[in-house]
């Protein structure tokens, strides 16, 4: 089953925005992330409609954070995404007249509940400013100064 990868795409193109600091282009955007301008402006307008963006047209025009990284979340980016599913794993079937099946369904879908609540709970506690320092310490370690 294909995993849905968009809010790790969204990610990556983020914290590229967020190191050039100056508006980029879904050409450039899909460059960095690896993926095609198509699918850069698809995910960046969802962001634009949830405020974390913005986009201008022209010469020097591109996409741009706009809300502050210490207050955008995790959990902020995958509501923007529409809410992707957090699990692949499923029910076989959910109408069923079958008592095991039913059993089996019941005990799933209680703990794929309960895993998708921590999930996004923790979603809730993780900053695009944080993960932002922490690319920058990473960079800096790969690239003392002064080299």
């Amino acid at each position: 089953m294909k995993r849905d990868s968009r809010l790790s795409t969204v990610l990556h193109g983020l914290l590229h925005m967020a190191q050039a600091d100056m508006a980029m282009t879904s050409d450039v955007l899909a460059a960095c992330m690896g993926t095609n301008p198509v699918v850069v402006r698809r995910n960046m307008g969802l962001l634009r409609k949830a405020g974390i963006v913005s986009s201008t047209k022209g010469h020097s025009g591109g996409w741009r954070i706009v809300a502050d990284l210490d207050t955008i979340t995790l959990r902020d980016l995958h509501d923007a995404l529409g809410e992707p599913a957090v699990f692949a794993i499923g029910i076989r079937n959910a109408q069923t007249e079958c008592l095991v099946e039913q059993a089996v369904n019941a005990a799933l879908d209680e703990t794929l509940t309960e895993a998708e609540a921590l999930l996004l709970r923790r979603f809730e506690t993780i900053t695009l400013g944080q993960l932002a320092e922490d690319f920058s310490t990473r960079f800096a370690g790969r690239h003392p100064p002064g080299r």
